[in-house]
């Protein structure tokens, strides 16, 4: 094939040599799903990294290994972030690309055994086939087509891989934020949703906990002198359910309650936990604000309510500036002849985090796949070629800004 125009890159240019690589992919595929690569197995995930590393490599990426600590008492693997640097500084319109994947799965060792990698027709199924190998594969295959083309109208291509995203990346966070620190564009590998859709936005998460403290007295003599705990934190709990509805998409959900040790004693403290989804960072500050009030009128006199965040996820916003990279790529794939429509989603993932540090971000341009976590997990194999194609071109796009 004949190395295609500036113009080709971002069209139709790059389909053939998407569609020339399906079978090594496949391959590829296999390979990398006979891995077992659960969040808290290191060795496999690390097995994960030293296949990637080899890989952009050979691409001409410098790749650094950062060994984060341990998380939950568990170890993790490496995160994995490879650099190479293009032909067009930033001061000439060049832009740095952030492309990012993860490495671990959500099964335990011995999955890939029991449930090994198949084929049948154009539906590839196995532990992580879709979630997230099939993914990080269509990057790696991306970043090929475009090092054979000689594509270097960009400032920087950077590869981010993480080891615990499963997890919610406790470990690998403070990595996957200082890589996106000078990125102009973030691009996410998660797998296209089950009806092609690219993700344009995620919700953020907060994590509360509520402690209730009353007073303890004996339950059957003089239970006047107390003041239950049990009793105001349900009283709470009804109060917090209640805020659901009051912000459009802000969810409010008291997912855990504990009181008390025993029976005949009056409850003397509780706790609640309690998750906050929300489309938007103002919708977490406004929840919070709303629970903070809540708990400062506690039903029960006697009674005190303290409240804690644990751990914000921030969201990944739908933006103006999010929304123009998905009008490039909405282009580049009518170009291709594939329609392609944008969905926000609940769950979150490591491109809230980028998102978070400003970074205009877009998910799911990894082929088709569905079931993730289950054994009924799958990937649409004839999706690879042009998906591929679309990634590349429109890496190629972004990381010019002289054709935005």
């Amino acid at each position: 094939m004949s190395a295609p125009s500036p113009e080709q890159l971002r069209t139709t240019g790059l389909l053939p040599y998407a569609e020339a690589r399906l079978e090594g992919y496949l391959a590829d595929l296999a390979h990398l799903v006979a891995i077992d690569s659960g969040s808290y197995s290191p060795e496999g995930v690390n097995r994960m990294a030293d296949w990637t590393q080899e890989r952009l490599l050979r691409l001409g990426f410098d790749v650094d290994r950062i060994a984060p600590a341990p998380t939950h008492g568990h170890p993790v693997g490496d995160v994995l972030v490879a650099r190479r640097r293009g032909d067009l500084p930033v001061s000439e319109g060049g832009r740095r690309v952030l492309l990012v994947a993860h490495l671990d799965t959500v099964f335990e060792d011995g999955t890939a055994a029991e449930r090994p990698f198949t084929l049948h027709g154009r539906t590839a199924r196995g532990p992580g086939v879709s979630d997230d190998k099939g993914g990080l594969l269509a990057g790696l295959t991306a970043l090929d087509i475009l090092h054979e083309t000689g594509s270097r109208q960009y400032a920087e291509l950077v590869l981010l891989a993480t080891p615990d995203e499963e997890i919610g990346s406790p470990a690998s966070r403070p990595a996957t934020e200082a890589a996106a620190c000078g990125a102009h564009f973030a691009l996410a590998l998660e797998c296209a949703r089950e009806n092609g859709d690219v993700v344009i936005a995620r919700k953020g998460v907060a994590d509360f906990r509520v402690t209730v403290t009353g007073r303890a007295a004996h339950a059957g003599i003089e239970p006047e002198r107390g003041a239950n705990a049990a009793l105001a934190a349900a009283h709470l709990v009804v109060a917090l359910q209640a805020l659901n509805g009051h912000w459009d998409d802000v969810t409010v959900n008291v997912g855990v309650v504990r009181a008390g040790t025993r029976a005949n004693i009056v409850c003397p403290e509780a706790e609640l936990r309690v998750e906050v989804r929300s489309a938007t960072a103002a919708g977490i500050s406004a929840a919070r604000s709303a629970i903070e009030a809540a708990a400062a009128r506690p039903a029960v006199p006697g009674t005190t309510a303290t409240v804690e965040q644990l751990d914000l996820c921030p969201p990944m916003e739908d933006t103006p500036a999010s929304r123009r990279m998905f009008d490039r790529a909405r282009k580049i794939a009518a170009d291709l002849g594939l329609p392609l429509g944008g969905a926000a989603t609940g769950g979150v993932g490591d491109a809230n985090f980028i998102a978070g540090i400003g970074v205009p971000t877009l998910d799911g341009l990894g082929p088709v796949g569905g079931a993730d976590h289950t054994p009924e997990e799958w990937l649409d194999t004839s999706t690879v070629p042009v998906r591929v194609a679309l990634l590349a071109s429109l890496v190629a796009d972004l990381g010019d800004s002289r054709t935005g």
